[in-house]
């Protein structure tokens, strides 16, 4: 699997995100800008003992991640859908995106892939889960599908 961080905020999500896709075997893809160094030391502290462990690679742009991988299919996760996250049959390349804890993924992207938009059942009650929780959520459903192949 391959999980997209598009403008990640908070180094302690992104820390959290990393020992998820070290332990599932994931590659974590971060898109510019970081609000955060990936030298800083609340990111480090929160996936310390399995950066080594996982393929991290930094992107300028979307458009750049993009152009590297046009075959994998992307699914954008969102509150701003119907479709249910547990309705798509995953495959073990594709690429699950997340955008900004603050305010999620932008209306342009959302209207380029209005077919691949997945939500995580939640009660609206003006916020939504942690970005690392809902990464979580989402590789291990997508996981669970393939029945753990990619872990054994």
């Amino acid at each position: 699997m391959h999980i997209v961080l598009i403008e990640p905020e908070i180094p302690q999500n992104t820390g959290n995100i990393a020992r998820t896709c070290a332990l599932t075997r994931s590659c974590l893809h971060l898109v510019k800008p970081l609000g955060f160094s990936i030298e800083d030391r609340y990111l480090k502290r929160a996936g310390l003992d399995y950066w080594d462990k996982v393929e991290v690679k930094i992107w300028d742009d979307f458009t750049q991640l993009l152009n590297a991988y046009p075959y994998q299919r992307k699914f954008f996760a969102t509150t701003r859908t119907v479709q249910y996250y547990h309705q798509v049959q995953f495959q073990s390349d594709d690429m699950l995106v997340f955008g900004p804890e603050s305010r999620g993924l932008p209306a342009e992207l959302l209207e380029l892939y209005v077919n691949h938009l997945v939500r995580i059942p939640m009660l609206d009650i003006g916020r939504s889960l942690n970005l690392s929780n809902a990464v979580a959520i989402i590789v291990y459903e997508a996981l669970r599908q393939m029945e753990f192949l990619e872990l054994l």
